[in-house]
């Protein structure tokens, strides 16, 4: 008698992450934003407006009990909404190279600096290693293609777009592909 062929079936792993999602109003002012970069700027992978979402949690590919229990937990606990306001361009960098371009939280940081906290103290607690860099809330506009980064000429100035309240934080599923990263929402929790 052989085996049970679902005993022998891996755990389901997700690329997954935890995020706040940027509001349509905003994602539409983007959008032209991000196509008149981009047509600028080829050397960088500019983010497509529908992906918009400040990250708070990266986590990776784990089992989906993991990033589920994850969620359960704090769906447990009480998670204060805030608003949110973008600012200026910064860039990460590695010497003169750009790596990723992004807009600042100019309001609303702290809050989110509390919740990533929270995000973290959960994931440690479910057994994945702490984050070794302090979290800096952002919005990733765009990724270098090459490795080590890229020379990054001037950008027009982001449009103005209106804050909003944080009402809800994400588990988002990465689905990479070769048209780039597809994000699926897994779970809404709401933030009171």
């Amino acid at each position: 008698m052989g085996a049970d062929p679902l005993e022998e079936t891996p755990p389901l792993s997700v690329r997954a992450f935890f995020g706040l999602p940027v509001p349509e109003p905003q994602r539409r002012q983007l959008e032209p934003y991000l196509a008149a970069c981009g047509a600028k700027v080829p050397e960088f992978r500019w983010v497509p407006a529908s992906n918009l979402h400040l990250t708070v949690r990266f986590i990776g590919s784990v089992e989906r009990s993991v990033v589920d229990g994850i969620a359960y937990r704090l769906a447990e606990r009480p998670l204060a909404g805030f608003g949110l306001e973008l600012g200026e361009v910064g860039k990460f960098k590695h010497g003169p190279l750009v790596r990723v371009v992004w807009l600042q939280v100019r309001a609303g940081a702290e809050q989110a600096r509390e919740l990533a906290a929270l995000v973290e103290a959960e994931c440690v607690r479910a057994g994945l290693a702490a984050e070794a860099r302090p979290f800096q809330p952002h919005l990733t506009l765009a990724r270098a293609r090459a490795r080590g980064g890229a020379i990054l000429p001037s950008l027009p100035a982001p449009p103005d777009l209106p804050p909003w309240r944080a009402d809800q934080l994400i588990l988002y599923r990465s689905h990479l592909g070769r048209g780039g990263a597809v994000y699926e929402p897994i779970r809404s929790l709401r933030l009171s």
